[in-house]
């Protein structure tokens, strides 16, 4: 029975519970596995990462680096389009950072959780490609216009 009078809900009654298998995120993850460049913000030197999924609100990446938790990093997302690479990029912000070992013993690293900071509305159309798959489809779309030239196809 609820204390409250009119719309008012109780806390406990709103509160996800522990067996509850649903998606927790308010975006959800697609497996990506990309190419990137990144350097943190006030360093000149590029570094490389690998983006392994992404979502509307950041990337999960893995970088043999050790970063800190809350250093924020400009990102540029690498992905084929044709015969050629595109790209995109982000300001993001590490919020999470764990240990990582790949299937063998010679590789470790981190896997750190990015959020967006900021992302320019032409790379937030971009981003949107990449998560739908479309970029697939127009990067196919690309490679049928080069092989050929209105009625006649090569």
């Amino acid at each position: 029975m609820s204390h409250f009078k009119g719309n008012a809900v109780r806390f406990e009654e709103t509160m996800v519970r522990p067996f509850d298998n649903r998606e927790k995120r308010s975006h959800p993850r697609v497996i990506i596995n990309l190419p990137s460049e990144y350097r943190d913000m006030g360093d000149p030197c590029l570094r490389v990462a690998i983006i392994v999924n992404a979502s509307e609100g950041g990337f999960l990446i893995e970088s043999p680096r050790d970063m800190s938790v809350g250093m924020e990093l400009s990102v540029t997302v690498l992905y084929p389009t044709g015969f050629e690479l595109a790209n995109f990029k982000v300001v993001a912000k590490i919020v999470r950072k764990e240990p990582y070992w790949k299937g063998n013993q010679y590789w470790e690293g981190y896997q750190y959780g990015l959020e967006f900071i900021k992302i320019l509305e032409e790379d937030r159309w971009k981003l949107d490609l990449l998560l739908s798959g479309r970029y697939y489809l127009e990067e196919m779309l690309t490679i049928n216009e080069v092989y050929t030239d209105g009625e006649t196809e090569y």
